[in-house]
């Protein structure tokens, strides 16, 4: 008889994740839905609240982690810094009018609900959040990264990125907990510090990297030297108390800037696959299908009122700067879900005791599902108002 190991036990799960997300994702690619899909309900269906295969969530979230890292290295690749700046209207007010708008709904909510007003304000930071992963995944799957709205929307998503770390600040003062002045210095030293690259790509415009030439045909170092440079930037905003996250991205400005994208991309591009994978199935283990049937009412009233609000207020604010309202109905449902983020701010605000555990609980479901919903909702809203090819749309 054979006997196997632990480790030949995490194999085995990790070879059936596989399994499943081909076998959801061969049944979706025929109706022609993202993979994203696939690795969400595989989560559902492995977790502990579905077959119960993998439990450790911690590993899984962690993996997934890195994936969001890489996701946003990849997406600085693509983003030119000055076209970026030009339209900076759009993400820094419409922002500021989403995480308005986004907490005076949730005042009407809490109150027929019974919310306290530091509940409201964190629900509120929570649901104006959008999902970076999702988005821009979606966006790049359909060749719009490059489009008018696809880098409107994209700017957006930065700045809703950035301002998780005031969000933050404010959760702990609404719990209580004043964060020290040293991890104050230390956030501004780090945002000087990022304004400062960002001034040198803006300034230099053009560059190149001191070891470009040397790994020109090395294909092991470009591997590692890229995961240092992705790494290495995440680790630099980690450590002054700013996203990982956001610091990868800036290295993929740098790359960008660098034209050095092509063999970073090459050298990555597998790791970023499977990593923003398990990112999504670390998401679909937090679905907890007997809460969701037994508070479906209510899960479906918040649910609803998110992507009927977050739809039309994102659409009515990227209208406002200058699109048509094809392109921002458009943009309105790409940005309609809950983010990744705010998963952060839900834990946040709990363990502050500034929700309960119901509602931590009805908070990690509704942000679940809102991105579960997200390409299904993004797909008929671009059929309902007809969005050309991006193929023959013009590059912004």
């Amino acid at each position: 008889m054979i006997l196997l190991s632990a480790f030949d036990g995490e194999l085995i799960n990790f070879v059936l994740l596989g399994v499943i997300v081909i076998a959801i994702g061969s049944i979706l690619r025929y109706y022609r839905q993202p993979y994203v899909i696939a690795y969400i309900l595989a989560g559902v269906l492995m977790g502990k609240h579905g077959m119960e295969i993998l439990t450790d969530e911690v590993a899984i979230h962690s993996l997934g982690e890195f994936g969001l890292i890489l996701l946003l290295f990849f997406i600085g690749m693509e983003i030119s810094l000055p076209d970026l700046i030009k339209n900076w209207k759009i993400p820094t007010f419409g922002t500021l009018l989403q995480v308005i708008a986004s907490i005076a709904l949730v005042g009407v909510l809490g109150w027929y609900l019974n919310w306290g007003i530091n509940q409201i304000i964190i629900l509120g930071f929570i649901i104006s959040l959008s999902s970076s992963a999702v988005v821009i995944k979606l966006l790049q799957d359909n060749n719009e990264s490059q489009t008018k709205i696809g880098q409107s929307v994209i700017s957006i998503l930065l700045m809703q990125d950035i301002l998780i770390v005031p969000m933050l600040i404010i959760t702990n003062y609404l719990g209580g907990k004043t964060p020290t002045t040293q991890e104050v210095s230390l956030q501004i030293i780090g945002g000087i510090i990022i304004i400062s690259i960002i001034i040198f790509i803006i300034r230099k415009k053009e560059f190149s990297l001191p070891f470009t030439k040397t790994l020109k045909d090395d294909r092991e170092l470009q591997i590692i030297i890229a995961f240092i440079v992705c790494l290495g930037f995440s680790l630099l905003t980690a450590l002054f108390g700013l996203s990982a996250a956001l610091g990868a991205f800036v290295g993929g400005m740098v790359v960008h800037a660098s034209r050095s994208t092509e063999w970073f991309e090459d050298s990555l591009h597998s790791f970023r696959v499977i990593f923003v994978a398990l990112f999504f199935v670390s998401i679909g283990m937090l679905i907890d299908i007997e809460f969701l049937i037994t508070n479906w009412e209510i899960v479906l009233l918040i649910l609803s009122a998110v992507y009927i609000s977050n739809h039309f207020i994102n659409a009515a604010v990227i209208h406002y700067f200058g699109r048509n309202w094809k392109n921002s109905l458009y943009g309105g449902a790409l940005l309609a879900q809950i983010g990744e983020l705010s998963f952060i701010l839900a834990s946040s605000a709990f363990f502050a005791e500034i929700i309960s555990d119901f509602d931590y609980q009805l908070t990690i479901i509704v942000i679940s599902l809102t991105l579960l919903i997200s390409p299904f909702w993004i797909g008929m809203t671009k059929k309902i108002v007809k969005i050309e090819s991006p193929i023959t749309q013009k590059p912004h």
